[in-house]
């Protein structure tokens, strides 16, 4: 196996991806992948692809794919050079113009000219024709009667006071709060109870792999390839959802507008997003736990929403 084939083989079995998942992400066939990883670049049709596959897979890992290029070109075969010809311009043939035309255009000149003339001429008589015909307008002396009706008192009833209506009552602000830590998962509660969140992941700084899942590591699938830069995915927070991230500075994770801490590193990260239910007001969570164990002994960290 060589040095490159190594380093991404490392970088695929640190996000728990099999090949079969890297060819889901790359579209790259299984045996190519194979090729790069044991450094056999014979099996590749070109040595064009062995770039780009060596770049695809590079991305879908969560590593730079020019930085991994850079260190290791001496294994990567460079890609063939091709010749382009400049084309030589051509000049365009210079119109001539024959006496003929000359004299054509001078002739269409001298009519459009006389032709703007006449029209002239004819507006104006025919606004000074139109201005002697009229004659001066006659006044409409026609009396303008109003007839006012003076309301009775006696029938006049006047409407009850409304009454002021109540405001409406004040949300409660969400709260983020550290629950604990299982392995390389953070687990943050989310409150109020009751109440559908929504979280957001916005993508900052590069290309990244984000995969979302229900409940857990090996539930549904709702998200799970690599994000373009300034892209933004939400969620509704309905229940528990495992994000697992590339690249932890390139992801910001919001609830309700409250940022949640990732560790901003430039390596993987994973969270678990726990929303509360009603039972947990006592202090259990949805799994059942009361915050005893490994989350134990740490002071809660809790960001609340303005």
């Amino acid at each position: 196996m060589s040095e490159l084939g190594a380093l991404l083989r490392k970088a695929r079995d640190e996000k728990g991806l099999s090949l079969d998942d890297i060819q889901e992400l790359t579209k790259i066939r299984k045996r190519y992948l194979e090729a790069i990883e044991s450094g056999d670049y014979s099996v590749l049709p070109g040595t064009f692809y062995v770039r780009a596959f060596v770049k695809n897979y590079s991305e879908a890992v969560g590593l730079d794919p020019d930085e991994v290029l850079r260190l290791y070109q001496h294994e990567v075969p460079a890609p063939a050079v091709e010749t382009t010809t400049e084309p030589i311009p051509v000049r365009k043939p210079r119109k001539v113009k024959s006496h003929a035309s000359e004299r054509l255009g001078k002739i269409g000149f001298n009519l459009v000219m006389w032709l703007f003339l006449i029209l002239i001429i004819v507006v104006v008589w025919y606004f000074v024709i139109n201005k002697k015909d009229e004659s001066p307008g006659k006044a409409d002396n026609t009396p303008i009667t109003t007839s006012s009706s003076t309301p009775d008192p006696t029938t006049t009833t006047s409407a009850p006071p409304a009454s002021p209506t109540p405001p409406p009552p004040a949300k409660e602000p969400t709260t983020v709060t550290f629950n604990s830590k299982v392995g390389n998962v953070d687990m943050y509660d989310i409150g109020p109870a009751g109440v559908i969140h929504k979280v957001e992941l916005k993508i900052k700084g590069g290309r990244n792999w984000v995969g979302v899942q229900e409940v857990s590591k090996s539930g549904k699938k709702l998200y799970y390839t690599n994000a373009e830069d300034g892209e933004v995915l939400t969620f509704d927070l309905t229940t528990r959802l495992y994000i697992n991230v590339g690249r932890a500075d390139f992801t910001e994770v919001w609830v309700d507008g409250v940022l949640v801490p990732d560790g901003d590193r430039s390596s993987s990260k994973q969270l678990l997003i726990n929303p509360l239910k009603a039972d947990d007001a006592e202090g259990t969570t949805a799994g059942g736990t009361t915050g005893e164990g490994e989350g134990q002994g740490e002071a809660q960290n809790s960001l609340t929403s303005e």
